[in-house]
């Protein structure tokens, strides 16, 4: 079907900022550059971004996706992911003689050095984010016995702390602000003394993002969020375009998934995306939905983002010959021994 003339009255809401955020350009610029650096295969722990069309991009360039860093032969390289991963993942890499590119969002990075601090201070932290999340799993290795997860404010009630007027909260960087407000103020009502971070953890980026639907729910009937179901900022765009009071909202990987009978009574349609999520898969939206008679776009602008990160410094070094060094180093360690022992970094037979 061919773009139509849009038809009186249909309109589109667009969000703006879109496309990626810093911390998502800059992960998926890293592993671009290591391949381009290094040559394939670039091995990747969980996905470098919450986006499916992100990964398989990144897959037909040579990056492959594990789940875990055993899984990573000797002799490679690995990068960790914008979500950040515990201490205890790095002791891995170690042991598995990989050569390691960080790629943690400086903004997550913030957030695992305030655990850290307070940790030291001997303070209870209480992170309010949701379980099994890949940051709340890396924050919270920082700190493991001083980290209680508070998965919203249902959760506030079981938390127990050594000393009411020592505790802290910190939050994953991808929730709604309301969200974890609203957990926030449960939490000081049971613990009046509880203690904020020095700074807002939650993303600057999806903060704007969030503010942008905001503005647009209250006059679009349907929100359309491009960004993948496992993209906890993604989903959380869906719950706020319906607190603002769009009818309804979906959220979509691609065009191709949107519902033509979702476009039944509506005239104004919003369309936002997540903070992992290239312009390009927004506007195949727009395409399909002007071929569809939306074609009048009006820009919803929440804020500016000028913000831009450095790449991680691992990629100025030559990691194709640190992994080769680091798999010598084992195997001449186990040779000295004289015993049986694998370059993969277990002891095996050569133990002391």
């Amino acid at each position: 079907m061919g773009p139509m003339t849009a038809s009186p009255g249909r309109r589109v809401l667009l969000a703006a900022p879109r496309g990626y955020c810093a911390g998502v350009d800059r992960a998926v610029i890293a592993v671009e550059k290591a391949l381009e650096q290094y040559g394939a295969p670039v091995y990747v722990r969980h996905e470098i971004v919450h986006n499916k069309y992100v990964v398989r991009t990144l897959e037909k360039k040579g990056a492959i996706f594990v789940e875990q860093t055993e899984e990573i032969p000797p002799g490679n390289i690995v990068m960790f992911s914008a979500h950040g991963v515990a201490p205890v993942v790095h002791e891995e890499a170690e042991r598995g003689r990989l050569a390691t590119i960080d790629a943690t969002c400086p903004l997550v990075t913030k957030v695992h050095k305030e655990a850290v601090r307070f940790a030291g201070e001997d303070y209870d932290i209480l992170l309010i984010g949701h379980e099994g999340h890949e940051e709340v799993i890396g924050t919270s290795g920082e700190a493991p016995d001083h980290i209680t997860l508070v998965d919203g404010p249902a959760d506030v009630e079981k938390v127990e702390v050594r000393d009411p007027s020592k505790i802290v909260w910190l939050s994953q960087t991808t929730l709604s602000v309301d969200e974890t407000m609203e957990t926030v103020d449960a939490l000081k009502e049971k613990f009046p003394q509880l203690i904020s971070p020095p700074s807002d953890d939650i993303c600057y980026a999806t903060q704007n993002r969030q503010l942008a639907v905001k503005q647009m729910g209250a006059e679009a009937e349907l929100v359309i969020v491009v960004g993948s179901r496992n993209s906890s900022n993604s989903k959380r765009l869906v719950e706020v375009a319906k607190l603002a009071g769009a009818r309804e909202s979906y959220l979509v990987d691609f065009a191709s998934e949107i519902d033509e009978a979702w476009l039944e009574g509506v005239t104004t349609v919003g369309v936002t995306s997540g903070a992992s999520v290239p312009e390009v898969l927004v506007e195949e939206v727009l395409e399909w939905l002007d071929a569809r008679g939306y074609g009048d776009v009006e820009l919803v602008r929440a804020a500016e983002e000028t913000i831009t990160f450095s790449l991680p410094k691992e990629l100025r070094r030559d990691l194709r010959e640190e992994a080769a060094a680091l798999v010598a180093e084992r195997t001449a360690l186990v040779a000295e021994r004289g015993g049986s022992g694998s370059a993969s970094g277990s002891e095996g037979a050569s133990a002391e």
